[in-house]
């Protein structure tokens, strides 16, 4: 029997409770969920890639259903390479649903076997945001419960003023 893979992409700049939620979810429908960062050049990160695999890589233990890995260039091209069928992505709003409906729609145009499969994030996370988080942490206030422990770590090492 083939198993079924599914790409959970993004920049994870950093990874909150959110997107561990969605790949944990994920595993309920998918064999193996790979966590793919790449780089959004419509973005600026703060975090090295070095940084997010190490942050992603702890916060996820020794999970055998679940890889992270480093993607360039198109997510489908990707897909191929590691022979994966779906991309994993969670939406929190309706702004979101507009996005990502247009990147899938680009996907399976570049790609027909590719599928998009949409989870709605738990209420719990539902104003999460890398961004949001960021902010947070850079304004000195908590992020705990919002982020897994090595990002939390990480983020108190960047700003120090941040309140435990």
């Amino acid at each position: 029997m083939t198993k079924k893979v599914a790409v959970c992409p993004g920049s994870f700049d950093p990874i909150t409770n959110g997107h561990l939620d969605i790949v944990y979810r994920g595993l309920c429908v998918f064999d193996k969920v790979i966590i793919a960062v790449g780089h959004n050049p419509l973005k600026k990160d703060f975090f090295t890639t070095e940084e997010k695999l190490e942050m992603i890589k702890k916060s996820v233990g020794d999970n055998p259903r679940i890889d992270v890995d480093v993607f360039e260039g198109l997510l489908v091209d990707y897909l191929q390479a590691v022979g994966a069928c779906a991309i994993l992505r969670g939406l929190r709003v309706v702004s979101d649903f507009e996005m990502e409906l247009q990147l899938a729609l680009m996907n399976r145009r570049l790609c027909s076997k590719v599928e998009t499969f949409f989870l709605m994030t738990d209420y719990n996370h539902l104003f999460v945001s890398s961004t949001i988080v960021k902010a947070t942490a850079a304004a000195g206030g908590s992020v705990e419960g919002l982020v897994p422990g090595p990002v939390l770590d990480k983020l108190r090492e960047n700003f120090p003023k941040m309140t435990k």
